[in-house]
């Protein structure tokens, strides 16, 4: 096993080959930018909550991609005024149109339970938290590390509930 630095891309694949795929990537992707994309105080209101895509029918289309957001229905109907400003967002962030449309998901106004992925606390078992950190020992940088980590519990948490 060599010492030497190794690309983070190596890291990345460690952590995400059990749990990931193309749609739960651009997910994080979407979270990760979330407060860019919404604006700080609508960041609040909304959460991403999945992506489904969908194939083309022919060569000739394309994929397409819809975007469910989990909001209170006073926020929702708010949000829906500015799908195009959100979908142009996502869009220029990523760099190509692979958003093509986004669906509102109600959630109650008065629920204790807020629609954010970022309060939840990751419980690992002490052989998943010693591979992850195998996974990433190799990485020197400590915000790059905190962040792989991160991600990688949130992956094995969610690979747990299904």
């Amino acid at each position: 096993m060599s010492l030497g630095p190794k690309q983070l891309s190596y890291a990345v694949s460690k952590v995400t080959r059990k749990s990931c795929s193309k749609k739960f990537i651009s997910l994080g992707r979407i979270l990760a930018h979330w407060d860019q994309i919404m604006g700080e105080e609508l960041a609040q209101y909304a959460q991403p909550v999945k992506v489904q895509y969908r194939k083309p029918k022919n060569r000739r289309e394309k994929p397409s991609a819809t975007l469910e957001i989990a909001a209170a229905s006073a926020q929702a109907t708010l949000l829906h005024y500015q799908v195009d400003l959100i979908l142009e967002r996502i869009n220029r962030i990523f760099g190509e149109r692979w958003i093509t449309a986004i669906k509102f998901v109600h959630i109650p106004a008065n629920s204790s339970k807020k629609p954010s992925f970022r309060n939840q606390k990751p419980r690992l078992s002490v052989q998943e938290k010693a591979e992850l950190n195998t996974w990433l020992e190799n990485i020197s940088d400590p915000d790059m590390r905190l962040r792989l980590e991160s991600l990688g519990q949130a992956m094995l948490v969610d690979r747990h509930r299904n």
